[in-house]
């Protein structure tokens, strides 16, 4: 029987921290955080697999946490916040944080978000497959090849590394400026209009409606999402 990973739950709200651990415990170890300093400590002392953020806490903003645990913890953060400001959410996303859901939340969502963003980390632990299968679209990384079904996709070069950035990211909130810096650069975060030209270019030529995309989902005002399906992965 395998151990279950442990998940560690930063809230200072003990009625949403229970029914947190209540909703994980059949599948996790839940581990209970109600402020940073009890945070760095169980950090530390657990190693969690994954970690569940509020914002709000007593002795200091949660971003503050993923500032100074990002450059050695390399494992999934997910900001739980009833905070909804768009330059909130992108200030935890930039700043490292893998999703962002915010309260009210449903149960079932949040389970689905901690499977997507642990099986992501999980492929990127392994070596980088030659080719990654998604749906329809297959991208071959040694021969930058990119198919639809039998159909070869003609892509740009700037096309495909943004569709190779999207793959190897998959389900993840990308914001806008995260996107322009590892595809076009540093000194480009904020050229939208790059993103959104390029964006169009890719969706008519892997959509099949791309007024309703199924692979490039867009995040409102924050960036893009692209969707696996669990059968992807």
């Amino acid at each position: 029987m395998s151990t279950k990973q442990i998940v560690l739950i930063i809230e200072d709200d003990k009625s949403i921290a229970k029914i947190l651990s209540s909703a994980l415990e059949k599948d996790y170890k839940p581990i209970v955080a109600t402020n940073l300093e009890d945070a760095f400590r169980k950090l530390t002392s657990f190693n969690p697999q994954t970690i569940l953020l509020d914002l709000g806490l007593p002795d200091g903003d949660g971003k503050e946490f993923i500032k100074k645990i990002r450059s050695f913890y390399n494992r999934p953060i997910i900001v739980v916040s009833a905070r909804f400001d768009e330059k909130e959410i992108v200030a935890c996303l930039d700043l490292g944080a893998d999703d962002y859901v915010t309260k009210p939340f449903s149960i079932k969502q949040l389970q689905a978000r901690i499977r997507s963003t642990c099986r992501r980390y999980n492929n990127l632990a392994t070596p980088l497959e030659n080719k990654i299968f998604c749906q329809e679209l297959c991208i071959d990384f040694v021969n930058r090849v990119v198919q639809k079904g039998d159909k070869l996709i003609k892509l740009t070069p700037t096309e495909y590394n943004l569709l190779r950035f999207f793959v190897t990211h998959p389900n993840k909130v990308l914001t806008h400026q995260n996107i322009l810096k590892e595809v076009w650069g540093i000194g480009y975060q904020h050229e939208m209009q790059y993103l959104r030209t390029y964006i169009n270019s890719l969706r008519k030529k892997i959509e099949d409606d791309t007024t309703r995309p199924r692979y490039i989902i867009t995040e409102s005002s924050i960036g893009y999402r692209f969707y696996f399906t669990e059968e992807d992965f």
